[in-house]
């Protein structure tokens, strides 16, 4: 690894992306992401003063739960919950 990765790693943390740029970056629809945020399926969203507000982090749950729907036509209940326990095993894998 080099402290390039650890430094573009430790920005992207620090920043946020809006609705318009994860949407873009998972190849869905805007609307896409409304939904799941208004079902509770992205437990770490803000909206501040009307602009939703994505981490990293909610940048990686959009990715892997969009490719769950897609590849495995999972319903998103399903894609959230394979999700959690993604993040997870990423935590417990961090703290080895």
């Amino acid at each position: 690894m080099h402290d390039d990765d650890i430094f573009t790693g430790s920005l992207m943390e620090a920043s946020w992306l809006t609705l318009e740029q994860v949407a873009a970056a998972c190849s869905v629809e805007s609307d896409w992401l409304v939904r799941h945020i208004g079902e509770g399926l992205f437990p770490h969203v803000e909206s501040i003063a009307g602009t939703w507000r994505f981490s990293g982090a909610s940048l990686v749950r959009a990715r892997r739960m969009r490719e769950l729907e897609r590849d495995f036509d999972a319903v998103p209940e399903l894609a959230a919950l394979v999700a959690d326990l993604l993040e997870e095993l990423d935590a417990l894998r961090q703290r080895r």
